[in-house]
């Protein structure tokens, strides 16, 4: 699971990154959240497709997912691209979906929720969580949860609520990996935040001046992503094909 793609310099670092990773960990699937890999707002078609050719198999998204009305032309065909399950029922798009792991040949379920603590007031995220585990049909064991949310008690909160019925609950949105990762009861795995794939001399993928501007004078200031140098942060989980419990979960940051 790779953490939240910032503009081209986190597609760049997929593109240059990706493959060898996927060759030293012996990676299988890859799940990326790109909610902001269009100019670091948004996503469109051309980006989504480029990220497809650079080996993620399922994109997740989160609150920025509207942000390109482009999205609006593809996002009901996708099912390789989710947005957060818990928004009303008439949203365009699909909050989970299930997709076939290539060389095994194993299905597995990949669900995308937002949370409401500091950024949303969407349906409750527990409750949607529940609602979409009776659907998912039982043979499908390997659930990966990307929870896109602000506060870190509401990543654990909902963590330990889904916790030996999900493979893994994996925080995205907040752009800094932390260093909390683990194997809960059950066998679920988790960490707050899987962090950032963007430019490393930023402040969360965005331009520095522009940030502090913000700060300084709280004037409306155009957010543009960082060039330069960029980093990949993802989480390499090893899940049981049987029993859907996670065996392992280890951080990952390469940088250029």
């Amino acid at each position: 699971m790779i953490g939240d793609i910032v503009g081209s310099t986190g597609c760049r670092v997929i593109e240059t990154f990706l493959p060898r990773v996927k060759k030293y960990y012996q990676i299988d699937q890859v799940i990326a959240n790109a909610e902001n890999a269009w100019r670091g707002k948004g996503l469109n078609r051309q980006t989504a497709d480029d990220l497809y050719s650079g080996g993620i198999h399922i994109l997740t998204s989160g609150n920025h997912i509207w942000d390109q009305r482009e999205i609006f032309d593809f996002i009901e065909t996708e099912d390789r691209l989710i947005r957060p399950a818990n928004y009303p029922k008439a949203t365009p798009g699909r909050g989970w979906t299930t997709t076939w792991a290539g060389s095994s040949g194993i299905c597995y379920a990949v669900i995308n929720l937002l949370g409401r603590a500091f950024i949303s007031e969407l349906d409750c995220p527990f409750r949607t969580l529940d609602q979409i585990l009776d659907e998912i049909p039982k043979e499908v064991v390997i659930r990966i949860v990307d929870f896109h949310a602000e506060a870190t008690s509401e990543k654990m909160a909902i963590a330990h609520y889904a916790k030996g019925r999900v493979s893994a609950v994996l925080g995205t949105h907040t752009h800094v990996q932390t260093a909390d990762e683990q194997i809960l009861l059950g066998g679920t795995g988790y960490i707050s935040d899987v962090g950032m794939t963007g430019a490393f001399h930023s402040i969360l993928g965005v331009e520095t001046e522009a940030v502090l501007n913000r700060f300084l004078t709280h004037l409306p200031t155009r957010f543009n992503p960082a060039d330069g140098p960029g980093q990949l942060d993802a989480v390499v989980l090893d899940i049981e094909e049987q029993s859907g419990k996670t065996i392992s979960i280890e951080r990952v940051q390469w940088r250029e």
